[in-house]
């Protein structure tokens, strides 16, 4: 899914979209795996972290 087509349904911008990403990612509820085109989020559990 695009940042264009999640902000289709989220009802927000795709700069909002990029904004929310890039504050999950730095709280470390998601994480980028792989690149660009063959990569896909990985959604983290806060309360219980992997160790």
């Amino acid at each position: 899914m695009t940042r264009l087509e999640l902000s289709e349904i989220c009802g927000i911008t795709a700069d909002g979209v990029k904004w929310q990403l890039r504050n999950l990612t730095k709280s470390g509820r998601i994480a980028r795996i792989g690149g660009d085109r063959g990569g896909h989020w990985e959604v983290h559990d806060v309360e219980h972290p992997k160790t």
